[in-house]
């Protein structure tokens, strides 16, 4: 019998400075069971990043057609396609032909940086891509933060990244290895 995906819930308060973007979010994460909660807080960053009204979570960790978090137009066309780790180049490339926008949100310390130096010829071809590298410490600090009902507040001023629970309060410093 095949094991279930964890569900968790999320209520994220976004405060993105940067953007004028002040919302609040009721989320769900479904965890797959061989995703460890620094990916799932990681997919969670992404989103609160981009947020919007139309931003949603896809199945990209079990369906390579589909991104980790994206948006789509009206017409159902792929505007904004997020995944999160170090997928492979094929499927970025893949991504890129199918969305406006595609962006990575790398982390895992020097596995990410031998994976974007490997790939970085191929990435350099692709215009619409953005690849953005977290660093290790802070990812390991914002899956400390999961547990299956979360109360969160991103803030997001001048270019930095804060993720707390009100107890707990992480910088996630960005780097943008490939701008698109």
């Amino acid at each position: 019998m095949a094991i279930k995906a964890t569900i968790f819930k999320a209520n994220l308060q976004i405060a993105d400075m940067d953007r004028h973007y002040y919302q609040d979010h009721a989320l769900t994460l479904a965890r797959h069971p061989s995703e460890t909660d620094e990916r799932m807080m990681v997919r969670l960053l992404a989103f609160a990043v981009h947020a919007s009204e139309n931003l949603e979570f896809g199945q990209g960790m079990t369906m390579e057609e589909e991104a980790d978090i994206w948006q789509k137009d009206l017409t159902g066309a792929i505007e904004l396609w997020i995944d999160v780790g170090i997928p492979d180049e094929k499927l970025i490339r893949k991504a890129c032909g199918r969305a406006r926008q595609v962006i990575v949100f790398c982390y895992g310390g020097r596995t990410a940086d031998m994976w974007y130096i490997q790939n970085s010829t191929q990435f350099a071809r692709q215009k619409n891509l953005t690849v953005i590298n977290l660093p290790l410490e802070s990812t390991r600090a914002i899956g400390a933060l999961a547990q299956r009902n979360m109360q969160l507040q991103c803030t997001i001023q001048d270019g930095q990244l804060w993720l707390g629970d009100g107890q707990n309060s992480v910088l996630v410093e960005r780097t943008v290895l490939k701008g698109g």
